[in-house]
């Protein structure tokens, strides 16, 4: 059985580490250092370019695309503190429930 973390976890662990502990070459630090609307700016750029991926690329763009967007919204979780895990229990509570009835349930009345 492999014991090494799984890659999200190490990434995630990283960007934390990096977040504490800034050092100038360290691209993630200097997003941490330029706040919350630069990290979030870069989630949109990077879903944007998935999308256009997505739509007419090679399946190594998709790929690619798709890994820059998971590592800011990774950055983005680590700046707010939020554990990956956080989301993958939330990925499990709705495994197997209607996208549509989960979607209703959080529809303030």
């Amino acid at each position: 059985m492999n014991n090494e973390p799984h890659i999200i976890d190490a990434v995630y662990q990283v960007i934390l580490d990096r977040k504490g502990n800034p050092a100038e070459s360290s691209y993630t630090a200097s997003l941490m250092q330029k706040g919350i609307d630069r990290i979030l700016k870069k989630v949109g750029e990077e879903a944007t370019e998935v999308v256009i991926a997505a739509k007419g690329g090679t399946r190594d763009e998709i790929v690619c695309e798709t890994t820059d967007l998971v590592f800011h919204l990774l950055v983005m979780l680590g700046y707010h503190d939020i554990p990956p895990e956080a989301v993958f229990d939330e990925l499990r509570r709705r495994f197997g429930r209607s996208g549509l009835d989960e979607k209703a349930s959080r529809i303030a009345p």
